[in-house]
């Protein structure tokens, strides 16, 4: 056994082990308790895995701790794919599924879970797959700054419930959600999103069978039959804080965002199976911009399109997590 697919310390575990133990009622850690914390030592970098955040974006004292430090939950970085008839996926088994540059690929949440992200090459672009099992976010990237390809990790630390991720040659911080550098020499700096899908392999499946999937031969000992959140999208808790609220929606009901320019709106899977009967499109604005959301509640998702009916980098997510990114989202509402 190589050192690298030795079992790793519990590190990467220690936030699933976590939620369990606050699902139990036995610890709970406060955030008031953890932004205290850092408050007293805003420019300590040790109280922020290491990063520098001064200066960030986002509210210093709103960064959070996850549980594992930098690179404690890995990344995937030398990905092996294997095809369809090999993987040995249930068909209600979550995906996150991309299409690009003629190649279909999926990446078994079950394996996602554990490392976050999957620094990944489509033909000659880098991507990078991205995952927050907290908000139930799925985020590709296309990984190109100029002539320079970004390489990412996982931070350990946490905005609004989201991962930060960090890119390892400058060791900025990365926003899932916002799609930004947040602090670092990259602060500022966004990358093209990709329209990601989230669905279960059996749709997936279905509509790429030469689709390519993601190997659980990842380099690192993990129980990827196991899912360390089990039980938390039934819960209206949450493990760390958030800056914004927004009790229009259950917490956890998913949703799917559409950002259009400046406009924001979220299309909640409730008012889609009342809108389409459970399976179906409509056609909507964002922004003033003609849309069509596809929806499919046997698998459980949705998909936005434009008007020449080209996919858009819509994000499937937790409610809450996309209105405390997007506090000021509309939200789609069918006639009566």
């Amino acid at each position: 056994m190589t050192p690298e697919r030795q079992a790793a310390p519990n590190l990467g575990e220690h936030r699933p082990n976590m939620f369990r133990t606050v699902l139990a009622g036995f610890v709970v850690v406060t955030a008031a308790f953890l932004a205290s914390m850092q408050a007293a030592h805003p420019a300590d970098r040790s109280a922020y895995n290491g990063f520098d955040v001064a200066d960030a974006l986002i509210p210093v004292k709103a960064i959070e701790r996850g549980g594992p430090p930098k690179d404690g939950i890995p990344a995937i970085d030398r990905p092996n794919f294997i095809t369809a008839p090999a993987a040995r996926l249930q068909p209600t088994d979550r995906v996150l599924g991309l299409q690009f540059q003629g190649i279909a690929k999926a990446y078994p949440v079950r394996i996602l879970n554990w490392h976050e992200v999957v620094n990944d090459r489509f033909g000659a672009v880098p991507v990078a797959i991205t995952y927050c099992p907290l908000c139930g976010t799925g985020i590709a990237f296309d990984a190109r700054l100029g002539d320079k390809v970004l390489n990412f990790g996982v931070s350990g630390l946490l905005y609004n419930s989201d991962g930060l991720l960090y890119d390892r040659g400058t060791d900025s911080l990365w926003s899932q959600l916002k799609q930004l550098a947040v602090a670092g020499p990259l602060k500022g700096t966004s990358l093209t999103a990709l329209p990601l899908e989230h669905t279960t392999w059996k749709d997936w499946l279905a509509r790429h069978p030469g689709t390519l999937v993601l190997s659980t031969e990842t380099g690192f000992v993990r129980d990827y039959g196991r899912d360390p959140y089990e039980g938390y999208d039934k819960v209206a808790r949450l493990m760390f804080s958030v800056s914004h609220r927004d009790e229009r929606i259950p917490v956890k009901e998913w949703v799917l965002g559409v950002s259009i320019g400046t406009a924001r709106k979220a299309y909640p899977f409730g008012a889609l199976d009342r809108a389409t009967g459970g399976a179906g499109e409509l056609k909507d604005s964002v922004g003033g911009q003609p849309v069509v959301v596809r929806y499919d509640r046997e698998n459980r998702t949705a998909r936005a399109f434009d008007a020449q009916q080209q996919p858009l980098p819509g994000v499937m997510a937790f409610w809450f997590a996309w209105v405390a990114f997007n506090p000021g989202t509309e939200v789609f509402s069918p006639a009566r």
